[in-house]
């Protein structure tokens, strides 16, 4: 059951932002996000955090500086999605640019697992590298780093998820989770955590004079990368993320952008002059992470990398004939998913954790993330990976920590999880196959003694009805110009509607002819086939609608009842 449930906006708060000159529309959904003045709307790089409030950076910048002047050999060790991915390419691009002997390196997931761990270590040290520097994860890497200390290889570690009971004894860690640091943004990707240590590397290179015969690296024109990157990984919006996102887009929409960003729009037939984050999280992040999901993330780093267009060209039809196959790998692990859930009684389960044999390792944690929105409960879904281990990707619902979860699994039960890690609404596993089933009673447990009940009903806030001056195509395009993303969510309104015809489109999505007093608008609810009675309150979006070269609008239902 899903509870249709307006935010308040504080009048006072929403006449303020009008006041400073916000849009009345947009200063009412603001205001709903806890926007109290037009200056946390101000998006320029003047407001960016600055980089020594990050606590290492300071640390890393003259540990890098360092080893530049030393012609030192610089390793990346990247994550395998698309925020490991663009930072690594952030990495790469600043320090070949400050004059950086650089090269990377992106463990097969299906192989080596995730983070940096003794055995990623010991194929690093083929490459005979003097600094290894990791770019979203590390900050478990305890034995990893060990590894490498004795390999006589120095580690800086630059990532965003929470820490474990142990740091690794890197040499520098630029985390703004661990302890000790005052970062305001605890929320900042992986791709921003990097971006800020090079933008203190540059200003140490500047101090010693690296700059005084040359031209000083632009890192700015990085921040398509990092803006992609941020939204990718579904970290919550506040300010600074915002601000990264925003200049990213700035750069994009004025055709200032690397040379694969360019090709991802044009595969995924977007248009970059017009660039939103529903872009950016929903046609050019998938096809990056498909390459970690189905291949070899390295496909999407090079293709973030080369200032060679036709070359990012044919990469980039690479990525997306992957994310094809991913598309239907997924889909038959979502049909097999929903057959054993059939009889599922959402009032006696608190959780849910599914594993087949035959499931693809790449794609369970968009499974388990269908299957959450779905079911509105916290999902793991399972595959097998190699020595009789499971590998599982988990999703949560707002109300329960899913990594602080798995901690209270592994403290009930010491010798269950192998390893685990991750974030509040993501988090991943290892476990022996052996055990899925009492992971599967013990996370039922926790999740139980952990969340409210209240938040096992599903709750769709909205902002509330829209007056029907607004409701209109310069509303949906105002709207999609600006930032929207976790902890910051895209408008949506409720209203109540008649239904004045409906059919199916592809047997699978529900189109519909509404009006509300007196005027007609177009409608669709995506992979929904159940009818509608004939007046309904509906939750629903704004959409710039293109068909046959003609644009209008277009409402996108996200749920509806009987009025």
């Amino acid at each position: 059951m899903t509870r249709i449930q307006p935010r308040t906006a504080p009048a006072r708060t929403v006449q303020r932002l009008i006041d400073s000159g916000v849009h009345p529309l947009l200063a009412r959904v603001y205001a709903a996000r806890g926007i109290t003045r037009s200056d946390e709307l101000d998006y320029g790089l003047k407001s960016l955090l600055p980089p020594e409030a990050l606590r290492g950076t300071q640390e890393a910048a003259q540990l890098l500086a360092d080893a530049i002047e030393a012609g030192a050999r610089l390793l990346i060790v990247a994550d395998y999605d698309c925020d490991g991915a663009t930072a690594c390419a952030v990495a790469v691009r600043a320090l070949r640019a400050f004059g950086a002997e650089v090269g990377y390196l992106v463990p097969n997931r299906f192989e080596y697992g995730y983070g940096l761990t003794p055995a990623i270590v010991e194929l690093a040290a083929r490459q005979q590298p003097d600094v290894l520097i990791t770019v979203d994860n590390g900050i478990a890497s305890v034995e990893g780093v060990a590894a490498a200390r004795s390999c006589g290889i120095a580690t800086l570690i630059t990532d965003h998820h929470l820490p474990g009971a142990e740091l690794p004894e890197a040499d520098v860690i630029v985390n703004p989770n661990q302890p000790g640091c005052d970062f305001p943004s605890k929320s900042i990707a992986g791709v921003g955590v990097i971006f800020y240590t090079m933008l203190a590397l540059r200003a140490e290179l500047r101090e010693r004079g690296a700059f005084a015969a040359r031209e000083e690296p632009r890192l700015a024109d990085l921040l398509d990368l990092v803006a992609l990157g941020t939204v990718a990984d579904v970290v919550r919006l506040d300010h600074n993320n915002r601000i990264l996102i925003a200049q990213g887009l700035k750069r994009l929409r004025a055709g200032r952008m690397q040379a694969g960003i360019r090709a991802l729009f044009g595969v995924s037939g977007r248009e970059p002059e017009r660039a939103t984050t529903f872009d950016l999280g929903f046609a050019l992040g998938p096809r990056l992470n498909a390459a970690g999901r189905m291949s070899d993330m390295s496909l999407g780093i090079e293709c973030l990398i080369t200032d060679d267009p036709a070359r990012a060209l044919n990469i980039a039809q690479d990525l997306d004939r992957l994310n094809r196959e991913r598309r239907s790998v997924e889909q038959d692990m979502q049909e097999k998913a929903l057959d054993r859930l059939t009889d599922f009684d959402p009032g006696n389960r608190a959780s849910v954790s599914l594993f087949e044999p035959d499931w693809h390792q790449g794609v369970i944690g968009i499974v388990a993330g269908r299957i959450k929105d779905r079911l509105h409960r916290p999902v793991f879904a399972f595959a097998r990976g190699n020595d009789g281990v499971l590998k599982g990707s988990g999703r949560s619902i707002p109300g329960l920590h899913l990594r602080d979860a798995l901690d209270l699994v592994s403290k009930r039960e010491p010798e269950l999880l192998l390893r685990f890690g991750g974030h509040a609404m993501a988090a991943g596993l290892t476990l022996r196959e052996a055990d899925h089933m009492r992971f599967a009673e013990v996370f039922e447990e926790v999740v139980r003694e952990s969340i409210d009940p209240a938040s096992l009903t599903h709750r769709l806030e909205t902002d509330g009805a829209l007056e029907s001056g607004w409701m209109s195509l310069a509303s949906a395009r105002m709207i999609e110009q600006d930032i929207w993303g976790q902890g910051f969510p895209a408008p949506m309104f409720d209203d109540c509607f008649r239904v004045e015809n409906q059919r199916l489109l592809k047997d699978r999505h529900l189109k519909l002819q509404l009006t509300k007093h007196g005027c007609r608008y177009d409608a669709i609810r995506f992979n929904h086939a159940a009818s509608a009675t004939a007046e309904i309150r509906a939750a629903y979006r704004l959409s710039a609608n293109e068909f046959n070269g003609i644009t209008s609008l277009q409402l996108v239902l996200e749920d509806f009842e009987p009025a």
